[in-house]
């Protein structure tokens, strides 16, 4: 078996492989599969995600002069792509760039918080993905990764870094978000699109597409801009989203979707459905120095979170369509960082780690990972190449991983994630 830093160097390797250098730096989507110009620049699957794994190498080793020249041509042309820029969104768009940025430590965040600001309505910033048939014309989604929330924490970490114009910024999405708040079970409520726009009635609850992502932005902009109002916002979503979770074994797990679909599984166990990326909340409450939620501690919440992805059954894949996914956003990958970083379970993620070598596929100079869809004929993926979803992500995770079994606890600080230590 091979070591995890060996690993992510042949992973990062067989990346750099796929990166073009034509008029503009790019990746594939996927071997053999073209990714779609707007999704160029961005965090998800485009270059832009490249930043986070350098962020990630930069803590080990100095970068070599070919890494040197991706992350100078990366952020030039995020940089330059923010003028005429008009997705805004966490993982593709202006508060992408800020994230990129950043990590980059490249100049060119405050032109994208000027832009987020012009772009901005009285009630939000519309996104293609929101449109009929199954949503009204003119849709205003408020979840964190293609919402309004998502500009609230990218304006959290603007603020962070220093950037003007980025409380402004902060003001205009928590007022937005603020008037779409519904009063329920024990608290506040937020959907990810408000119910005057929805054509069928359904909620994603857990951190990307719903409530607990919403209330962990509200409670990480309440403390950065002394809002008490925000994070009593926090604290009402999160007494909401108790009254929706499991706790029957001890747990926490919130349903992916309300109502259910009876053909999609009740559970989800990754960063973007799951009780991992829902476990972030809790120390933002924390942060924002919220003691306890429905007269339990965050810290509680928290650790009952993390109890169910243990012992969920991961990262086996007990049958088609559990857990066929390696990567960041609902994969081995992301729930194995959640846990670094949380402190708790190291040992699981390490074992994590441990599967995802066994895992990796020899191509070429380097290794790469193909995950399942078992509906499909052919159920092996082609395999991913950016950070959410393919190789640079599960490199950055084994670096990480690297580190902490060499006993450096520290975490790169990320524009998801900085609060979780």
């Amino acid at each position: 078996m091979g070591t995890y830093r060996g690993t992510a160097e042949a992973a990062w390797r067989w990346v750099l492989d796929q990166v073009r250098y034509d008029d503009v730096v790019s990746i594939p989507a996927a071997v053999g599969e073209e990714l779609d110009p707007e999704d160029r620049d961005g965090m998800y699957a485009g270059v832009g995600g490249l930043a986070h794994t350098l962020a990630e190498i930069r803590q080990v080793r100095e970068w070599t002069a070919e890494e040197r020249r991706l992350a100078d041509a990366v952020a030039e042309q995020v940089r330059a792509g923010v003028d005429a820029a008009t997705d805004w969104s966490f993982f593709g768009g202006l508060v992408s760039a800020i994230g990129v940025l950043t990590a980059l430590d490249a100049p060119g965040s405050g032109a994208a918080v000027t832009k987020l600001l012009e772009l901005s309505t009285p009630d939000g910033w519309a996104h293609e993905y929101y449109s009929p048939p199954r949503y009204q014309e003119g849709a205003r989604p408020h979840d964190l990764t293609l919402g309004t929330a998502g500009v609230l924490l990218g304006a959290v970490w603007a603020r962070r870094h220093r950037v003007e114009g980025a409380e402004k910024l902060a003001g205009v999405a928590a007022e937005i978000l603020l008037a779409e708040r519904e009063e329920a079970p024990g608290g506040l409520n937020w959907r990810a699109v408000p119910v005057r726009f929805c054509v069928v009635q359904r909620e994603m609850p857990n951190f990307s597409h719903g409530l607990s992502g919403i209330a962990a932005a509200f409670a990480l902009a309440g403390a950065e801009f002394e809002r008490p109002d925000l994070v009593e916002a926090a604290t009402a979503g999160a007494a909401h989203l108790v009254t929706l979770a499991d706790t029957s074994d001890g747990g926490f797990r919130v349903p992916m979707r309300l109502p259910q679909l009876e053909e999609l599984e009740r559970f989800s166990y990754g960063w973007c459905q799951g009780p991992t990326g829902t476990s972030l909340l809790w120390p933002a409450l924390r942060h924002a120095g919220v003691p306890e939620v429905a007269g339990v501690d965050v810290g509680e919440w928290r650790r009952r979170c993390l109890h169910s992805v243990r012992v969920s059954g991961l990262p086996e894949r007990k049958y088609p369509g559990f857990w066929d996914n390696d990567g960041l956003c609902c994969g081995t990958a992301g729930v194995g960082d959640v846990l670094l970083d949380s402190g708790q379970h190291t040992d699981f993620a390490l074992h994590l780690a441990d599967v995802i070598v066994e895992r990796a596929i020899p191509d070429g100079a380097g290794v790469c990972w193909r995950f399942t869809e078992h509906r499909n004929e052919d159920p092996l993926l082609p395999p991913g190449i950016g950070w959410m979803q393919g190789a640079a992500g599960i490199a950055g995770f084994l670096f990480h991983a690297a580190r902490v079994a060499e006993g450096d606890t520290r975490s790169v600080p990320r524009m998801d994630t900085w609060w979780a230590r």
